[in-house]
């Protein structure tokens, strides 16, 4: 897979990057969203999971740290925001392994907080600001 980039003004503008990542998902169980604060990570990740047939309410799991959704085919998703953690030592507490190595599809906000935890083939979804709104690049592990 090369780096696509995808572009999006409003929040409808989401559903392509959303079918790329779907279609990812078949080689990448981790997927690691960087942005600054509200760039649309969450925004992003809900589309994605709407697409899978989740119907639990959605939401950023900045306290919880990890929210568990059920995709329409009864597999779980989790959702994790580590913006709050202090090092990476507190991911090591929560048992981040049992997560990312289960084979189920693990998103990921706020990576660089546990960048050196992250698994070599994660997908990289970089979300930066543009002067048409947002730019969502995804990037394979080759090229990160």
């Amino acid at each position: 897979m090369e780096t696509q980039v995808f572009e999006a003004a409003e929040v409808q503008d989401l559903s392509a990057a959303a079918v790329a990542l779907q279609a990812a998902a078949a080689n990448y169980r981790v997927m690691a969203f960087q942005g600054e604060m509200g760039m649309g990570k969450t925004t992003l990740i809900k589309v994605f999971c709407t697409l899978l047939g989740v119907q639990d309410e959605m939401s950023s799991p900045t306290f919880s740290i990890v929210n568990e959704y059920l995709s329409g085919d009864g597999k779980s998703i989790y959702h994790f925001d580590f913006y709050r953690l202090k090092n990476e030592t507190e991911a090591l507490d929560m048992g981040y392994e049992d997560y990312f190595y289960s084979g189920n599809l693990c998103l990921i906000e706020w990576p660089e907080k546990i960048a050196s935890l992250l698994p070599p083939n994660h997908l990289l979804i970089k979300i930066s600001e543009n002067n048409r709104g947002r730019e969502i690049h995804l990037i394979p592990p080759s090229l990160t």
